[in-house]
């Protein structure tokens, strides 16, 4: 009888445990939860759902609640306090995540809120697994004071502690103002959803207050203004569909952790592959532009990549392909837009990219066609220095095997900056139409031959004369040869089998720094 009566209190408990867990797992109710689809949006749990392999969620700290009396917080109840954390598989790998539940009390972040993030941040810091935060929330739950601050504060330590670390990726799903954007700054990389996602520090109602400007949180903040004109948005999604299935891609390209193995998938491409296509890439003439990205997908495994910030800086072109199943970060002028030129966004795009694929050790290749830097005031003022400097220091930093490929021109600066080998490129390679020079040839003969030019009875053909003769001189990839400046010279089609041959024979490479705390990057 006593078995029989412990039973049934045991039945009686599990029951009323499971009737508080379903409670807890309904977030907002049915009316906000309708609200939310109304937006477009799926709701956390969906999104989460969506995310991981079927099955494999396990969440973590469900029960936790707010513990503030304020403002009749102590009469509210937000379930699962507005976030839901937990780790599961994503295609077979473990991956730690946060999604905020605007359903519940908007999403606000509190106290115990902010607590949740903090131990789902710690399990994959000691788990050496990627962290993904799936932000959508009205800001800091201000019933609840400074402990929201906080959170914050709590969230931005440990994004900086795990940088470089474990991959760090947010996706950007609804509001994310003030306090809030900086988690998603400090990250490795930020998606965000067109039309129903936006991040500001200020809003549009507070710009107008102060400074009498009117714009919309659209045009403010949202996925294409940054994805445009910012750079702070690595990738404008379409929908929470796609938002999803693109961090999924994305994880796809990385490693578990710093120390962890690159994931290496099979490959049906050939090391052998010729890609007769790039015989003919380069335009008969040197003004003209074409599209460096037809060159990186020639040479990836099945023409496939996957770009960052395609639509910000688009004179930079950075993506990540696969060379025989290992992933590879490519860098590379794009001499469709402005003549794949150097300016402050192409160096900060791609030193960004550089120092991340050289902390979780993803090779580098590189694709040059520079003319220079850009020139003007607007450059100078903006601070081209300190920014092309940031470009040398993270290619001279970079420990991971680097190959570097100059298609055409190659010219002074930036030809340093394009991770030349005295930059510690570990293996430089020329087309025969590669120009690598200290400038053009018409301005290097306008400087050496000034005085024969200005004296010649016919200057005009003069200066013709002397500028063809240069060209043939300099204007090649021969003299750089010559004198092992570049290692080689390669028929275009022979790109990717010699760049699979020589990330093969440097798998292995390693380099050790001088010991120190840290580099001082010029930020």
């Amino acid at each position: 009888m006593a078995k029989e009566q412990g039973k049934g209190m045991t039945e009686e408990k599990i029951r009323v445990f499971e009737a508080r867990r379903e409670a807890l797992k309904s977030m907002g109710g049915e009316k906000m939860i309708a609200k939310q689809h109304d937006l477009g949006k799926m709701t956390a749990r969906e999104r989460l759902a969506m995310f991981y392999d079927e099955g494999t969620f396990q969440e973590v700290q469900l029960f936790v609640k707010h513990r503030s009396t304020l403002f009749g917080l102590d009469k509210k109840e937000i379930n699962a306090d507005g976030v839901i954390v937990g780790f599961g598989k994503v295609n077979g790998r473990t991956v730690f995540a946060a999604a905020q539940d605007f359903t519940s009390s908007g999403g606000s972040l509190g106290e115990m809120h902010s607590k949740k993030i903090w131990k789902i941040m710690d399990m994959a810091l000691d788990a050496k697994k990627p962290f993904v935060s799936m932000n959508d929330s009205g800001g800091a739950r201000i019933q609840e004071g400074v402990p929201a601050l906080e959170g914050y504060g709590g969230i931005f330590y440990r994004n900086t502690i795990g940088s470089g670390y474990i991959p760090q990726i947010t996706a950007i799903m609804g509001p994310t103002a003030g306090g809030a954007v900086y988690s998603p700054a400090l990250t490795d990389w930020v998606f965000m959803v067109k039309k129903s996602s936006y991040m500001y520090i200020t809003g549009p109602d507070v710009i107008k207050a102060v400074i009498g400007e009117e714009v919309t949180h659209d045009d403010l903040g949202g996925a294409v203004a940054h994805a445009t004109k910012s750079g702070v948005c690595h990738f404008a999604t379409e929908n929470d569909t796609d938002c999803i299935n693109r961090v999924k891609m994305l994880l796809s390209y990385l490693p578990d952790s710093c120390h962890s193995p690159q994931p290496i998938i099979a490959c049906t491409d050939s090391a052998d592959r010729d890609c007769p296509e790039l015989d003919t890439i380069i335009p008969d003439r040197a003004s003209r532009g074409y599209d460096m990205k037809q060159v990186v997908m020639a040479v990836a495994d099945n023409n496939e990549i996957f770009e960052p910030h395609e639509l910000w800086a688009k004179n930079m072109f950075v993506a990540f392909i696969r060379i025989m199943g290992q992933p590879v970060g490519v860098i590379a002028n794009n001499p469709k837009f402005g003549a794949g030129v150097l300016d402050v966004n192409a160096s900060d795009k791609a030193s960004r990219f550089i120092r991340f694929c050289d902390a979780f050790n993803i090779p580098l290749l590189t694709f040059s066609d520079v003319p220079g830097y850009m020139p003007g005031t607007a450059q100078e003022w903006a601070g081209i220095i300190s920014h092309g400097a940031k470009l040398l220091h993270a290619y001279a930093e970079a420990t991971v095997p680097k190959i570097t490929v100059v298609t055409r021109k190659d010219y002074g600066g930036a030809y340093i900056g394009m991770c030349s080998k005295q930059l510690g490129a570990d293996y430089v390679m020329a087309w025969p139409s590669a120009e690598i020079a200290v400038m053009g040839a018409e301005g290097a003969c306008n400087i050496v031959y000034r005085r024969e030019i200005n004296e010649a009875a016919d200057p005009a053909a003069k200066r013709t004369e002397l500028v063809a003769a240069y060209e043939e001189q300099f204007n090649n990839p021969y003299f750089a040869a010559s004198m092992g400046i570049i290692e080689e010279v390669i028929a275009p089609r022979e790109t990717r089998k010699r760049v699979a041959a020589i990330l093969d024979a440097l798998k292995d490479k390693t380099q050790v720094r001088l010991p120190k705390k840290h580099n001082n990057i010029p930020l």
